[in-house]
């Protein structure tokens, strides 16, 4: 059975901030990035209370964090200012224990991109597809790599379906799932108003049995980019987004591979954009964001979900 959104009374509060990342970590939830540089803000969901740690030493955004044994790692991610961002040049890494940032393994120059999907495997491989080479200008891509941390080395695995970016990707199973976003590109900087309108609604899947893409046969309902996503007792839950309208998107999406179809269920109280989710005790979190397409009004509330 699953209840409805309930925004969550707080002690204290994070900075506002969007396209940045949100990811758990032994039990607390880190915010991170984002446009400007910005401390990490640190919530205890025990307490509801908001605390704060060192920021960056430059500006990062458009990123879906992974966890690394003990660090967050951060692949596909974008610097400087709109609407041409830079992609970095090597892996980004936060370590809670020591409130620390370092970098890690360089990223093939031919492969840099920012707003990609990202996600760690149980194979010990990080996971990163599709994404944008140049800002919000130019140059979507249909890339698919995966990097070990181990020894950093880089692999180019087989195009998906879709060129998009500002997409989330999660993982069922044997298969990796790539939804929402849009080809920010595909005006190439001609109409930066267009670019929000350039949704998909294919749902890419790789199966990792057979090293092949194909196409999911039924559609994302509502399409957006740019929202939350986490897996949940064995379910994609897609939270929010953006689209052609100006204000963000309040609905949540989940897909259920024993049925094979999405469903639109409870909608969070504040629509938003820009951000991740945190999957714990048995809940759903999502924090911060934008509540219009583009980056104003940034967001400083966390709302949960219990399924």
């Amino acid at each position: 059975m699953m209840s409805h959104w309930e925004t969550v009374t707080c002690d204290g509060q994070p900075h506002c901030r969007h396209e940045n990342g949100f990811a758990e970590f032994d039990g607390k939830f880190y915010l991170f990035g984002g446009r400007r540089i910005q401390p990490v803000d640190i919530f205890d969901p025990k307490t509801s209370a908001w605390t704060h740690a060192s920021p960056p030493p430059m500006e990062i955004h458009h990123f879906q964090p992974v966890r690394v044994k003990d660090q967050l790692w951060m692949l596909g991610t974008m610097t400087g200012l709109f609407p041409r961002e830079t992609p970095l040049d090597t892996v980004y890494i936060y370590t809670p224990a020591t409130d620390t940032w370092s970098e890690g393994p360089t990223i093939p120059e031919a492969r840099r991109r920012g707003a990609a999907g990202c996600v760690m495997h149980s194979d010990g491989w990080i996971y990163v597809v599709g994404g944008i080479v140049d800002g919000h200008h130019a140059d979507t891509q249909c890339w698919f790599d995966r990097l070990n941390p181990e020894t950093g080395e880089w692999q180019i695995l087989p195009d998906a379906p879709n060129k998009r970016d500002h997409a989330p990707a999660a993982i069922l199973g044997d298969k990796l799932y790539f939804f929402g976003g849009r080809e920010t590109g595909r005006h190439a900087g001609t109409d930066y108003n267009q670019l929000f309108f350039d949704t998909i609604g294919d749902v890419d899947v790789y199966n990792f049995a057979t090293g092949t893409w194909s196409v999911h046969p039924e559609p994302l309902p509502v399409q957006t980019a740019a929202g939350g996503t986490g897996v949940l007792k064995g379910k994609i839950h897609y939270v929010g987004g953006e689209a052609g309208r100006m204000e963000a998107f309040t609905e949540m999406q989940v897909f259920d591979p024993a049925t094979q179809t999405w469903s639109v269920q409870p909608g969070l109280n504040r629509a938003r954009h820009g951000t991740n989710c945190c999957v714990y005790d048995g809940k759903l979190w999502i924090a911060a964001g934008s509540g219009a397409r583009g980056g104003e009004p940034e967001l400083t509330s966390i709302e949960r979900l219990e399924v």
